[in-house]
Formats: C-alpha cells, sequence, structure tokens
C-alpha cells in the first residue's frame, strides 16, 4: 500500500510522516525541488515537525520526495494538499487544485482512492475533480475513488497533531466513503464519516467561519470598551467565568493564518453566485481588516501623549508570526501594521524570535536582537504575537511606551504594581 501526497506544506508533510509512521509507504510530490532535496536528505522546512521525524522514516524507507507527478500511478491513494489562497479581489483561486488534479488524471490507475484535503468552496470536489477524473474514461465509486476530507492543521499546537485530530470524510458515492474512511484509519485515531463531500467541504467552512465571526464580534467589543474607557480584557475575563452558555474569544491585531481570514471568503463567495449575501461573513471579515488600524490609532495617541508623532518616530515591532510560538507569516495583520505605520512616516524595526527575516512588497527585513538598547531608544513598542519566549517583565520595565494588542504583559504589569503605568496602552 503506498500512500501520494500532493503538496509538501504544512498539510501534506505532517499527513506524509504520519502515515509513513504506521508502516504506509508514502511518496511526496511537489513542485519545489529545494522542498523535495530537504525531505530526501531527512531533513523539514516545517516548524511542527524535526528533522529526526522525517529522518527516520527516510531511514526505514517508508518516505519519499519527487518532483515527477508521473509516479502518481504508484500510489493506492492519493491525498491532495496544495495551498487555495484568495485572488487579490477575494475570489477562490483553485489553479493548484486545478493543476493538482490534471497531474492526477493523467496518472489515474484502476481501484485507486483520490482525496481533496485542500480547504475549498463546496462543490469544488464533485464539481471540478470528478469531472477531470472521469474524463479518462474510468467511473467514480467503481474504477476509481473520491472523498473529501478537510484538513485540521493547528500550526504550534503541542496536544492535537494528525493522528489523534478527528477526521472528517465524505465521497462522491457511498463506496468512496468508506474507501476512503478506511485507508485514513490505517493512521488516523478517529474518522468522522458525513454523507457526502459537500457537507465534508461545509463542515471545514463552519469551522473557521465560527472563529472568524466570533473573533470579529470581540474585536468590534475591544473597540466598543476603548470607547467606553472599560477594559475589554477585565470584561472577557468576568464573562469566561460563566460556566456554560459563553465562549471565550480574545481581540487581537486582526486575523492572520492560512486558514480564518481566508476560508469564510470560499462559503461567502459561493453564496454569491447563488444570489446569496453572507451578510455575517462580510461583517467580521471587515471588522477584523480594520484592527490594524485601530492598531496604528493607538500607536498614535500614545506618542502624541508623549509630544511625538508617528513620523520620524522608531517604533518596535514585537512578534510578526500571526500567532505564538510559530514562524507563519501568512496573511499576518503584523503585516498591515508595519506598513501602515511606514506610510505613517515611522521607522519600522521588529523582532521575532521564530521569523529571523522576511520579503514584503520587494522590501527585505531582518529581526533587530532584542537588546536593552534596543527596547528602550524605541519611541514605542508594540507587541503583535504574544510569543512565550518573551521576557515581558524585562520588556514593560524598559519601554517608555508600550502598546500591548494581545494582554501578553498583564502578569508583568501587576509585578509592576505601584509604578507609573501611564504609558502603557492597552487594545
Amino acid at each position: 500500500m503506498t500512500l501520494g501526497v500532493v503538496g509538501l506544506g504544512y498539510v501534506g508533510l505532517p499527513l506524509a510522516v504520519e502515515a509513513a509512521s504506521k508502516g504506509i509507504r508514502v511518496i511526496g510530490f511537489d513542485v519545489k525541488p529545494r522542498v523535495v532535496e530537504t525531505i530526501n536528505d531527512g531533513r523539514t522546512h516545517i516548524q511542527d515537525l524535526t528533522d529526526a521525524d522525517v529522518a527516520n522514516v527516510r531511514d526505514a524507507g517508508l518516505l519519499e520526495a519527487t518532483t515527477d507527478m508521473a509516479r502518481l500511478g504508484e500510489c493506492t491513494a492519493i491525498s491532495i494538499c496544495v495551498p487555495t489562497p484568495l485572488s487579490k479581489t477575494r475570489d477562490p483561486d483553485v489553479s493548484y487544485i486545478l493543476a493538482a488534479t490534471e497531474a492526477v488524471a493523467g496518472a489515474l490507475q484502476p481501484g485507486q482512492l483520490v482525496v481533496l484535503e485542500s480547504t475549498t468552496y463546496p462543490g469544488t470536489t464533485r464539481e471540478v475533480l470528478l469531472p477531470a477524473l472521469e474524463r479518462t474514461g474510468m467511473k467514480v465509486g467503481q474504477d476509481f475513488f473520491l472523498c473529501f476530507s478537510p484538513e485540521r492543521v493547528d500550526p504550534g499546537n503541542a496536544i492535537w497533531k494528525t493522528h489523534n485530530t478527528p477526521k472528517v470524510i465524505g465521497g462522491i458515492t457511498a463506496e468512496c466513503s468508506r474507501k476512503g474512511e478506511e485507508f485514513y484509519a490505517r493512521f488516523i485515531e478517529t474518522m468522522v464519516p458525513v454523507s457526502s463531500a459537500e457537507a465534508a467541504e461545509l463542515t471545514k467552512l463552519l469551522e473557521n467561519t465560527f472563529r472568524a465571526v466570533n473573533i470579529g464580534m470581540v474585536n468590534e467589543l475591544a473597540m466598543i470598551a476603548d470607547k467606553l474607557e472599560v477594559d475589554v480584557w477585565e470584561v472577557i475575563e468576568a464573562a469566561a467565568t460563566k460556566p456554560f452558555g459563553f465562549m471565550k474569544f480574545t481581540p487581537g491585531p486582526g486575523l492572520g493564518g492560512h486558514c480564518i481570514p481566508v476560508d469564510p471568503h470560499y462559503l461567502s463567495w459561493k453564496m454569491r453566485t447563488l444570489n446569496y449575501t453572507a451578510r455575517f461573513i462580510e461583517l467580521a471579515s471587515q471588522i477584523n481588516s480594520e484592527m490594524p488600524i485601530f492598531v496604528v490609532d493607538k500607536v498614535r495617541h500614545a506618542l502624541n501623549d508623549q509630544k511625538k508623532s508617528v513620523n520620524g518616530s522608531t517604533v518596535l515591532v514585537l512578534g510578526v508570526a500571526y500567532k505564538r510560538d510559530i514562524d507563519d507569516i501568512r496573511e499576518s495583520p503584523a503585516l498591515d501594521v508595519i506598513g501602515l505605520l511606514e506610510k505613517d512616516g515611522a521607522h519600522v524595526l521588529y523582532h521575532d524570535p521564530y521569523v529571523p527575516d522576511f520579503s514584503e512588497d520587494g522590501t527585505k527585513w531582518i529581526s533587530v536582537e532584542l537588546t536593552d538598547d534596543v527596547l528602550q531608544s524605541a519611541d514605542a513598542v508594540v507587541i503583535l504575537t504574544d510569543h512565550s519566549d518573551f521576557d515581558y517583565e524585562r520588556i514593560v520595565r524598559l519601554a517608555p511606551v508600550l502598546i500591548d494588542t494581545r494582554n501578553a504583559t498583564a502578569h508583568a504589569r501587576a509585578a509592576e504594581s505601584g509604578q507609573p503605568q501611564r504609558w502603557i496602552v492597552k487594545v
């Protein structure tokens, strides 16, 4: 039995390593030669895996990577784990799915199981993959089997990994679902079969739309609390003591990552094709996209209180990853905050222990060392990502002006009680 994994990124490589660790032979496919070379050298380019994780299954002869898509014909099952970004107009970009599907169709063999894991709009598996695969002359549910099974990767989560996160799966036919569930159950602890591919597709969009809408609600509450001069964090902690009917969400500088800022737009786009407006999704997106502006406005007011302007001030940004303790900057609101500060004339520096450098709009950024001098000489320090590695007591003690968008310094501020806190600005 051989599993082919198309796309060896944040989703595909952990899936490949997990299957291989359970004794399944895996061939990983990627269009990037550097990724293929790294894996074949027994190393990882994904933070959630160690080099040892990859080396162990490589040494056992259970994992290899290649750019040769013709070798898809060697596989018993194929999982498609390619990116599904949005276009500049916020429409789904399924070009990676289309390319992967054509590659699979070109090598399709009788009896193969094909599973799409890339997040997409409801109907993609049936409307895009199925026609391409049936053009080979083979019949779904008889000659080959087609399912959708959404990825549920949470980068940086030390508890929920590929093997123990329940896996939803829905097939084009009942036999497709049965074949898909049977295969994944070899290396996934809990399978959750649903009645159709569309149900599985919508399940993933519900999960992340739920989070996007609730984050949008609490982000708006942060702005409301600011107008009322009430501590939003105190309100959230008080509400969280209710043992029923409340789920805690926290505000921040915006939405980031490969799922929550993107996935709801797939559903919204699909609804527009059916002449329906997904109002909650659109409103949440609007609020969340305004949070970087709100943060920069807090920086502006904090500097004004010091009789300084943003123009010409040095602003030190702490954290550019989209969430704590990871190296992923995809859709990170920190990039928007930096861009807005620069547009206002600020001299922006950043420090992130997980992101030593990055490029944005043709500019190369390099993380500065977080020395006492760097902290003290900045006109304002802005915490955008609450990494565990940060020494918050030191930051509170040395930063002349601090804008904490994550309430990461709450305990440090409590330790500094009795000290003037005028320069602490919370969002």
